[in-house]
């Protein structure tokens, strides 16, 4: 079993693009970097202002320390953190437990 972090957000109008560039290119590669597993991101069908990020963890605990690890970090602090926050009008979490071959399956389905 793990867990599946599927993060919706909402951006500012007309941020999206720069937003889902500053994800690829610099924030993605970080979290990865922390072993944080990105199962899948992108825009939100028939949302201009709507991005999602799913992530999956071991379990609370490997979330918690995972994310305490990745947002106290140098990297993200002095990096990307900025411009990727300020483009966030808000963002809510849901977190569900799945096998492990239907995070995979989500993983596949949801491939760029």
């Amino acid at each position: 079993m793990r867990l599946l972090e599927i993060r919706s957000y909402e951006l500012k109008p007309g941020s999206r693009d720069e937003y889902d560039r500053l994800f690829r290119e610099e924030a993605s590669p970080l979290l990865l970097k922390h072993g944080i597993d990105v199962v899948a991101h992108g825009s939100s069908v028939g949302d201009p202002n709507g991005y999602f990020l799913m992530r999956a963890f071991d379990d609370l605990a490997d979330r918690q320390s995972r994310e305490k690890a990745f947002y106290s970090s140098r990297e993200w602090r002095e990096g990307p953190r900025e411009p990727v926050v300020s483009r966030i009008v808000v963002y809510t979490d849901a977190v569900v437990e799945l096998e492990d071959d239907v995070v995979e399956m989500v993983r596949r389905a949801l491939a760029r």
